[in-house]
Order: C-alpha cells, then structure tokens, then sequence
C-alpha cells in the first residue's frame, strides 16, 4: 500500500518548539500513533507528544535517545494499543530528508524494541527547520525502512511536504500560466500532487470537478451512485439530453467533463461508484488528501464528519437553500460554506448536521413511504434550485479549498461562511466547538474511528439499467422533499 503521515498543527507546533532549538544544535524526542487505513493507503496519525525527562536524551551538536526513553514511551504508547515514532531535526535544511548512517543505525537499532513493545512498525521522522517541513519512513524490518509518499500537517492550512521519489513533482504546463502566476510554481506542484474527492456529483459537484481539474490537479476522484434524469438538466452544467435519456451515471459523466478540463500533463480521474456510508465508499475516500462533500443527504454527511477529524483528511462542505412564497414567487435563499478541519467546529457543532436526521437516515425511514406518507410529505415535490445559484455554492466551496491549500496572506480556512440573497449579506457565523463534541474529541483515532459506515442499505443502479424506475423515481423525490437544509441557519 501507499504509506503517508499526518498531524495536526496543534501537534506539529508542539514538535517544532522541541525540535527546532534557538542553539541550533540538533534534537530528538517521541510521539505516539495509530494505523488510519484506506483501500489503497495507510497513514501513520500523530496522537500525542511524549517529550524527554531530564537524561533521557543527549544533545551534543547532535543528539541521542536512550534506551530507557524509547521503553517508556513505547510502555505508554502499548497501554493505548499505539506505536512510536522516533523524531529528530536537521536545523536549516529543507525539504523532505533522506536518512544518514547514523541516523539509519539510530532507528534500526530501536525498530525490534518498539516492534516487541508495541506491536507495531517503528515510525521515524526528521524536521527540516528551515520552513518546517517534515519527512518520514516506517520500518516493517531492521534492514530498510519504507518512505512515506507525504506528511500532511491539517489545521486551518494545509501544508503537505512532498516525496519527490514517491510522488513525481509535476511540471506547469503551458494551459497553467495564469495559475501558476497567482501562487507561483513551487505552490502549483504541491497542489497538483493533491488527491482530491469529490462526492456527489451534481450541480455543485460536478462544477468543482470542472474548475478542480482545470486547476491542475493530477489526480481526481468523482463519488456518486446516482444516474442523470431530465430533472438534473437545468443545474447539472455539461450533462447532455442524451445522459438523462439513457441513464447515464453521473460519476461517468464527472469523468468525461473532468477529462475535458483537466490542464495537467499526467491526469486520472478515478470513478467510485458506491456511497460513502458504506465499508467499500469510506475505505476509498481514506485514500485522498482532501474531500469536497457536495451531498445532502444526513447519513454520508455524517461519515464525512467523523473521517475529517478521525483521519485527518480535511472535508469542504456547503450546500444552498431557496424558498417561495405561496404565490410561487422566490423569498430569498441562503448557501453556506465551511472546512471540517482539527480548529475548526464539526458539522453538528456549527448547526450543519443534525444526530437526530443522521439516525433516521441511518434507520432507512428518509426512503421509507410509510414513514413519509405519515410525516406529510409530497413526494411529488423537491427541493427548488437553479443552475445560477448552484454556482454561487462551488464557488464558495473553492474558496474554501484556496484558503485551505494556498493560504492567501498567510490565512487559512474561515470560520463558516453563510450568505443571505435577499439581504445581499455575507456573514462570519461565530459559532465554536461544544466542549465535549464527540466528533472533535475523536481527532486522529484513525481506525478506532466511531463506525458510521454500514452497507446493509448500499442501493446502485446495476450496468444496463437506462432508467429508474417509478418506485425509484419516488423515493428520489421524497429523499429531496424531505433531507435537511443544508443551508439551514445556525
């Protein structure tokens, strides 16, 4: 499997102020971590910080750990079923490090103590201090220890130091130049190199997969398990009469308009044709560096809300509200806009995500008729959207993903964003993390993750099937009368 690290900015802040030292000499200290697995990568997640006690470590221009260091905090890191890692700096260098002998014997030597201690891989990992950025291998043996392809530090930025031998650094071609001019090309490569998801891929999503490809993103992935229909064709920009009329799947048609877009010398779009609720769709989205969640459904918005925190993979979340008067005229509409990122409140903390929708979703009553039938809903109606206003959304979206990876001015991601048509009115919603948020409170858990995803209720539509059925087409329009507001007011 691919073999990458994260940590949060909280931790990679803690580590830096050990690390980096004012003397300039070199030093090292411990952390703990846990396995976040995915389909096709497994990321090693920094849990916490187990710094040295007074001789517990030796700095003499360079630095040593002993022996004693390394069984405690492996001792602790066991009690929490956690592995260790072996941090030390390299003051003023840059970039991701290779390994010296020295430091190669250093973390050879330790790799069987913290394997018979833990239980697991011996991490290690090097700070270049010049401008913090990290670097990082995993031994599976004493001989050789495998590379990761990244480390990801998430906060309110983003900073993802690359592996140039793991992951090739792409080169700006010439479709790029105006990008690249807006945050230069060292900047370009690193965004280039993201993998990005994006689920459900409607109106809103399907705009981001155009505009994310067109950016230079190397590699995209589109989810959804929906098929296009007449009724799509007024927001879903770039679906043709002849999708609706056969059926097509959307993630087929995501793929197309991506590929169309797509400036990158070296482009793939990967097609999950499965819901992220389910053990198959979660195991494909731990495989990205960044999710944009364009859906409206409670029960994949919350898995989403569990994996941004659990495994350090940041979600980019919004959605859009319009209302009519009885008069059929429009009253006015909202859409909002936020990152799910370690800093920043989960879904349920800032009014996006409620417990009680997600457990009725989870239970199949939002496709139950019955349930509908007795709950007043007309499933003949749908929510109201227009093609000009869903725009209004990924461009919110994208703005987010801006602040997230190119940090204009040095900001990060914003507090949530939520915009008010009639009002002309955009506000900062000061909304902030319950103290006891289990979402938040689960940061970097990784596997050990709340179990959200469950495919007892996985619905597809088989290869072949041009259309859905009445019974289908039902539901769908139960499913859009009665989700929640995903633009709802705080």
């Amino acid at each position: 499997m691919n073999l990458s690290i994260a940590m949060t900015a909280e931790v990679a802040t803690e580590l830096d102020h050990h690390l980096a030292r004012d003397d300039g000499q070199e030093d090292v200290c411990i952390a703990t971590y846990v396995w976040s697995t995915g389909a096709e990568r497994r990321t090693a997640l920094l849990r916490s910080v187990v710094l040295p006690r007074e001789g517990e470590r030796f700095v003499h221009g360079n630095a040593e750990f002993t022996g004693g260091y390394v069984v405690r905090a492996a001792t602790e890191a066991r009690a929490r079923g956690e592995g260790i890692v072996l941090l030390h700096s390299h003051p003023g260098a840059h970039g991701w490090q290779g390994l010296s002998g020295p430091d190669h014997n250093t973390e050879s030597e330790y790799e069987r103590v913290a394997r018979a201690i833990t239980g697991m891989p011996l991490v290690g990992m090097t700070l270049a201090t010049a401008e913090q950025e990290w670097s990082g291998r995993i031994w599976h043996d004493r001989t050789a220890p495998t590379f990761a392809e990244s480390v990801r530090v998430v906060g309110e930025r983003l900073n993802v130091t690359w592996n140039d031998a793991a992951r090739r650094r792409p080169v700006g071609t010439a479709f790029q130049r105006r990008t690249i001019a807006a945050w230069g090309e060292r900047r370009q490569a690193n965004i280039a190199r993201l993998r990005v998801l994006v689920i459900g891929v409607g109106s809103v999503g399907l705009d981001v997969v155009a505009r994310l490809a067109a950016t230079g993103i190397e590699h995209l992935g589109v989810m959804d398990i929906d098929i296009v229909e007449d009724l799509n064709l007024d927001r879903m920009i770039g679906a043709t009469r002849e999708d609706a009329r056969v059926g097509r799947r959307k993630t087929e048609v995501a793929a197309r308009i991506a590929r169309q877009a797509a400036t990158a010398a070296n482009f793939t779009v990967a097609v999950h044709d499965v819901s992220a609720t389910t053990p198959q769709g979660l195991a494909a989205a731990l495989d990205y560096d960044i999710i944009f969640s364009c859906v409206d459904r409670p029960w994949p918005r919350g898995v989403l809300n569990v994996l941004a925190y659990a495994d350090l993979i940041p979600v980019i979340d919004g959605g859009i509200a319009l209302d009519a008067l009885p008069n059929g005229e429009m009253r006015g509409g909202t859409w909002r806009a936020h990152a799910l990122v370690p800093g920043r409140p989960c879904m349920v903390c800032n009014g996006q995500l409620s417990v009680n929708e997600l457990s009725l979703d989870r239970a199949g009553l939002l496709d139950d008729p019955e349930y509908i039938r007795q709950s007043g809903i007309d499933p003949g109606l749908g929510s109201p959207n227009v093609a000009a206003l869903a725009a209004s959304v990924s461009a919110a979206l994208l703005a987010q993903f801006v602040s997230l990876v190119a940090a204009p001015a040095g900001q990060g991601v914003s507090a949530p964003l939520r915009y008010m048509l009639a009002l002309h009115q955009l506000e900062h919603l000061p909304v902030k993390s319950g103290a006891y948020c289990p979402y938040e409170n689960a940061t970097a858990h990784g596997d050990a993750r709340q179990a959200l995803a469950d495919d007892t209720r996985e619905v597809t539509v088989p290869d072949g099937v041009a259309k859905r059925s009445w019974w289908a087409r039902l539901i769908g329009s139960a499913r859009r009368a009665f989700r929640s507001d995903p633009a709802r007011p705080a």
